[in-house]
């Protein structure tokens, strides 16, 4: 790990998006609460906020923060669900990492809840794809 104890605690702020594509009569099923599992978006938020803040323990290079605020949301596209996931933390390092895992788990935990209606007849998933997880801000205050 590189020496961040000389440098001043900050405000840091970052938002992270990415996506899953899913099929539309998978989406209807989330729409509609008919998904078996339970909700995708409601267990995504739960696993999102505990990977942000497990982030050092996947990432062994990152510094443990001390995390503020993670707030996830999503939006209900034509062909997918798009989340953004925004974590705050006051400390000597960004929140990049965090909010990349955040954003990361929570389209994982949506394949997973989802994953029995993605399937063909074979069991692969032909059309499920996880897309363009990036950081879309980073601020230092």
């Amino acid at each position: 790990m590189i020496d961040i104890s000389e440098k001043p605690i900050t405000k840091r702020v970052a938002i992270a998006e990415g996506k899953i594509k899913l099929k539309k009569s998978t989406l209807e099923l989330i729409k509609k609460g008919k998904v078996e599992k339970g909700d995708p978006l409601q267990i995504a938020t739960i696993a999102a906020i505990n990977a942000s803040k497990q982030t050092p323990f996947l990432l062994p290079l990152c510094h443990p923060l001390q995390i503020e605020s993670v707030d996830v949301k999503f939006e209900m596209k034509r062909d997918g669900v798009k989340v953004r996931a925004e974590v705050i933390s006051r400390g000597k390092t960004g929140v990049e990492m965090e909010a990349l895992t955040c954003a990361s788990i929570a389209l994982l935990n949506i394949w997973d809840v989802v994953k029995m209606y993605e399937k063909d007849s074979e069991g692969q998933y032909p059309f499920t794809e996880i897309l363009s997880i990036k950081v879309l801000k980073k601020v230092k205050q």
